[in-house]
């Protein structure tokens, strides 16, 4: 299957916790103004790559704790995004997706393909990019009214679950 994407980074530190691939999807519907990625809204910008072109990159490097679907917008794609999704778990990583949506109107949607990528994330940092709350004190997020979402955590319990790093006290 192919993805349109924007490009990739192999060794993200920025875009979740750990060492991280990150794969800049191309297009987005949303156009939020000061966008990190604002050559990425273009829909027939970007190239064209096989989905296990990417996952082969990132199943060569074992130091990888996760990867991040970013944009772009990952739920423009949703089926290759799915597919890159599924090649992480199945090496043992955690997904990460960036979307302009809320998790309420992509919920609210119930596009199938939509959600089948949503299942298969681990965490969700939601909504639009908004200038007037841009803030560089947090983390994982570029502004106020974005959220980081347990997503299995939310399923479950039917409610926001936000997502904290763990602990790594001992005593």
């Amino acid at each position: 299957m192919e993805i349109r994407i924007f490009g990739t980074m192999d060794d993200s530190i920025v875009d979740g916790p750990g060492y991280r691939y990150a794969v800049f999807t191309q297009g987005c519907p949303h156009h939020c103004p000061g966008c990190h990625n604002p050559e990425s809204h273009d829909f027939s910008g970007g190239r064209m790559v096989d989905t296990q072109t990417i996952i082969d990159q990132f199943s060569c490097n074992p130091l990888l704790d996760g990867v991040t679907l970013s944009g772009g917008e990952p739920f423009c794609q949703p089926e290759a995004c799915l597919v890159l999704a599924k090649a992480a778990h199945a090496q043992g990583l955690n997904v990460w997706a960036y979307t302009g949506y809320t998790l309420e109107k992509l919920l609210n949607e119930a596009d199938p393909a939509r959600m089948a990528l949503l299942e298969a994330v681990d965490v969700l940092v939601d909504g639009p990019f908004l200038l007037a709350e841009r803030s560089l004190a947090l983390q994982f997020c570029g502004s106020r009214n974005q959220r980081l979402i347990d997503v299995k955590a939310t399923l479950k319990k039917g409610e926001i679950v936000r997502w904290s790093p763990p602990s790594w006290d001992v005593l």
